[in-house]
């Protein structure tokens, strides 16, 4: 995944593009660049972070339109020459995404005599957009316009894309188009943004149009037009973005990580805040678009996700089983649509996604309409691609998430979980009023639980500093535990590069007691619940190893003490719900995991925001 930016207005547009690359720069890190129109390509652009660009830019950079990405590197390793902006001739572009059939293409060009610098499949782009509208390399004369010649270019590349690109021979113009990766236009006061994400913009204006798969958009100082890729005008809607650039920033916290975990007592309350009747047990979605009867005739499931939605969705199976009786299976979305899945019109699938642009994600989604499927997209951005592709939508209101590792998305996609899966129950009649009352009531108090534990995060970061060198960490969980367990390793590993993993805590003796070895760390989530003895014999049997065990208990647990080396408290609650409470707490032991070991917690090594590519 990269980050894209382009403006067209009346300012100068370098410090334009450095600001709002500053922005995007979660979304990749490796390299970054720009090009300025003005009259010529002024193309700048080196290994690193927006800041190194800043410091080999002339400071007398003039010109009122520019293109700009910050790179996450798939095809080339990270290098100056690999970095975007592209060139070829008088045209530069920008892109995010990947060219399935690059290579066939750039054979073909040289053939032509194009010469290739980079490793890039992006590179193939701008001599492909060059042939088309010159006819051939050494031609200076057009043979159609700028737009015609990248509408016919994609349509002849196979893959993903985001672009952004400009011409100086018509140096009023930038044209952008999208194929499976975001793509948002902003609508400022006499200036216009095409980004990656709102993020990018946002402190310049709210006004948005969401661009659609297979459209291009034409920008001009005078205004923007949208396209289909056959060239027919579209008429799109205006939306204007509700949070503000304030959501994305730091606010006092050292990083956005940091401040995204202690936002989590406000997003889980405004994720379930109008939804929730005591009174009589109900749960209140209006945006589904599912009756009663329907949900009766649902004989399957089918959760669909990447990462810590993955995650999610894996507590999501055990909220449907128990709570609804309805079979679910969890797939993970890169496999799903290379295996040949039972599915029919009676199997409903339900995408989780934080974008609502992981790639992998949204082709399964895809492939489940060809099988007549309802479906149900999660996600926590409004006009995102899965917003499209599914039946129905139920946002997450988790606001801005700029931190690479999930944090406050993942438990606000938990509370929608239950949201859902209470819904479910109660028009199939297997939760009655008393007990979804008893949920609902204990569900709202979840916000004010989350913040007694970021009111003891010392006691946890005391806890991370002590094991902060370890070369290993496990993490253990049974039942709705056992995804908290993997959430726990997960966040661990991205953000400290400790090796972790997690496991079900009945699967220690058919293969990982063989590497917990004395003073091994292992966390063992041991919240009060049905399975609660079972746990204790698999502490015990940790402990007969001589590691080191790291219990999350409830605050009113007296006994976990004699069995462990060190306690992490919640507070107490319905075990259905407390997979949300030790989810912030072992976010808050892998973040000071990480600060303790000096490690890049926000941009962790390798890892992107989103994954728009597969």
């Amino acid at each position: 995944m990269c980050g894209i930016i382009g403006y067209v207005g009346n300012r100068e547009a370098a410090p334009i593009l450095i600001d709002c690359l500053k922005k995007l720069e979660y979304r990749g890190y490796d390299s970054a660049g720009i090009t300025i129109l003005n009259g010529n390509i002024d193309t700048y652009k080196t290994v690193g972070k927006i800041r190194e660009l800043e410091k080999i830019l002339p400071e007398d950079l003039k010109g009122n339109i520019g293109i700009g990405h910050t790179r996450w590197a798939t095809h080339g390793v990270p290098s100056t020459v690999n970095s975007h902006p592209h060139n070829s001739g008088d045209i530069s572009i920008v892109h995010n995404g990947i060219i399935e059939n690059y290579l066939a293409i750039k054979e073909k060009l040289q053939q032509e005599g194009y010469d290739f610098l980079s490793e890039t499949d992006t590179e193939v782009i701008a001599h492909l957009l060059h042939s088309k509208l010159y006819g051939s390399v050494n031609n200076t004369e057009k043979t159609c316009d700028f737009f015609t010649a990248l509408r016919s270019t994609l349509q002849e590349v196979e893959g993903s894309y985001a672009v952004t690109a400009v011409c100086s021979s018509e140096p009023d113009l930038m044209i952008a188009a999208r194929k499976d990766s975001p793509l948002i236009i902003g609508i400022g006061d006499g200036e216009y943004y095409a980004a990656s994400d709102v993020t990018a913009f946002l402190n310049h204006t709210k006004d948005v149009v969401f661009v659609d798969d297979l459209d291009l958009v034409t920008i001009r100082p005078e205004g923007v037009e949208f396209f289909d890729i056959d060239g027919n005008v579209l008429e799109k809607e205006k939306t204007t973005i509700e949070w503000d650039i304030e959501a994305a920033e730091k606010a006092g916290y050292e990083h956005f990580m940091l401040k995204e975990i202690h936002e989590q007592a406000r997003s889980v309350n405004d994720t379930f805040s109008g939804k929730l009747s005591e009174l009589d047990g109900s749960v209140n979605l209006e945006e589904l678009n599912i009756s009663n009867d329907e949900i009766r005739n649902i004989d399957r499931i089918e959760i669909i996700a990447c990462g810590t939605s993955l995650n999610a969705g894996l507590v999501g199976k055990y909220l449907f089983e128990n709570l609804a009786g309805i079979h679910t299976d969890v797939d993970i979305g890169s496999e799903f649509r290379y295996s040949n899945p039972i599915m029919n019109e009676n199997v409903l699938s339900i995408a989780i996604t934080q974008s609502g642009e992981t790639a992998d994600t949204l082709a399964a989604i895809r492939s489940c309409r060809s099988y007549g499927c309802n479906s149900i997209a999660i996600t926590n951005v409004v006009g995102s691609s899965i917003t499209r592709d599914a039946n129905n939508v139920l946002y997450t209101h988790a606001g801005p998430e700029i931190g690479v590792a999930a944090t406050k998305t993942f438990t606000a996609q938990l509370i929608m979980l239950y949201l859902l899966a209470i819904r479910f129950a109660r028009a199939k009649g297997t939760l009655n009023v008393n007990e979804a009352k008893d949920l609902l009531v204990n569900l709202k108090r979840i916000p004010g639980q989350i913040q007694k534990i970021l009111n003891h995060k010392d006691t946890i970061r005391e806890c991370a500093e002590m094991f902060a060198k370890e070369r290993d960490y496990f993490f253990i969980g049974r039942h709705l535990n056992y995804p908290i367990a993997l959430e726990g390793a997960l966040k661990l590993k991205e953000i400290s590069y400790i090796h972790a993993e997690g496991f079900a805590g009945g699967e220690l003796k058919h293969g990982p007691l063989a590497l917990i070895e004395d003073g091994t760390p292992v966390v063992a989530i041991a919240t009060k619940g049905h399975v609660y003895e079972k746990i204790l014999s698999n502490i015990k049997e940790i402990k007969a190893r001589e590691a080191k065990v790291i219990a999350v208990a409830n605050v009113d647990d007296t006994e976990i003490e004699k069995y462990v080396d060190w306690v992490l408290r919640i507070p107490a609650t319905d075990e259905l719900l407390s997979p949300v409470l030790s989810s912030v707490l072992l976010q808050l032991l892998a973040y000071y995991t990480a600060l303790a070991r000096g490690c890049s917690i926000d941009k962790p090594k390798n890892l992107a925001k989103s994954v728009t590519v597969e």
